[in-house]
């Protein structure tokens, strides 16, 4: 069992949502797949990620599934998403997330230009006011914003963060960041650089595609994380045709589609995401088809 002394660590699937033909949300079918992810040994659940599509959902579309995360599995296995475009926002989401019993939240920088670091520090102090531990997620290809290690062991040593879901796919930057911050934790967040960055020292996975094939991924991140290179590069190499879409413009499609593939409801998504072309999704159906055969799930 992966350590829980800190409920950001382990295996956090950054949720699907599932969504009816009607594009409303099922919230039960959501509550159902937060206790499956848990039940088939993932760690907990990060509600209201890109992955969740979080920007086309209503205030309250988006404050209920909080809670519905909240209520299905412990506020504890809760990593609540509070992107926003203003830092006042974020940091009404990150109080809502504290009040639902949310053991942390995670929070991408300012994405609405391209924020200095004064910006990003100002953002980051602001939202650290809800008392609830804060993630920094860094996504510089969409947001234009890098937290770089430096800026992260300043944003740590000022007590603003806790960890961050590294998602440039460059595993450098653990070494560097493990010099600079020794004590920020590092969380793996391109589900395609996850045995790399695993080796280097990560404690978590906010986690793609566990969403279709959760045992498989838990039992991946485990012997990565445990050095077992014996069961754990084999498992890599069978899943890597599908955990690259995690890093791809259309990778809430192509996991949704996997989704329905493994027996679980992914559904359709809201605009502006459209369907797959029909050469993404055979070569999605393909490879997911492919590792249900080979009895991974």
């Amino acid at each position: 069992m992966t350590d829980r002394s800190k409920p950001w660590h382990g295996v956090m699937v950054a949720t699907a949502l599932p969504l009816r033909e009607d594009l409303t949300v099922d919230y039960d079918g959501y509550a159902d797949h937060c206790r499956w992810l848990v039940d088939n040994g993932c760690d907990g659940v990060v509600p209201n990620g890109s992955l969740g599509e979080y920007q086309t959902l209503t205030a309250d579309e988006r404050a209920r599934v909080i809670r519905t995360a909240v209520e299905a599995v412990g506020g504890d296995r809760v990593m609540a998403g509070a992107g926003a475009y203003g830092a006042a926002e974020s940091r009404r989401w990150a109080e809502q997330a504290a009040e639902a019993g949310c053991g942390s939240v995670l929070l991408l920088p300012p994405n609405t230009y391209r924020a200095d670091e004064r910006a990003v520090s100002g953002h980051y102090r602001e939202v650290a006011e809800a008392g609830v531990p804060v993630v920094a997620y860094n996504n510089p290809y969409d947001t234009k914003v890098d937290l770089v290690p430096a800026l992260l062991a300043r944003l740590h040593e000022e007590g603003l963060i806790v960890a961050v879901k590294e998602f440039t796919g460059d595993p450098r930057r653990a070494y560097e960041l493990a010099e600079l911050a020794p004590e920020l934790d590092l969380l793996i967040g391109s589900d395609d650089v996850l045995l790399e960055l695993a080796l280097a020292g990560a404690v978590g996975w906010i986690a793609g595609y566990p969403n279709a094939l959760p045992v498989a991924g838990v039992a991946l991140y485990r012997a990565a994380l445990a050095g077992d290179l014996d069961t754990a590069l084999p498992l890599y190499r069978a899943l890597h045709p599908l955990l690259r879409w995690d890093s791809k413009t259309e990778f809430v499609q192509a996991i949704k589609l996997s989704m329905d593939l493994a027996g679980r409801h992914g559904g359709p998504c809201r605009p502006p995401r459209q369907p797959l072309t029909d050469e993404q999704a055979a070569v999605v159906r393909s490879a997911t088809e492919k590792a249900l055969a080979e009895g991974l799930r």
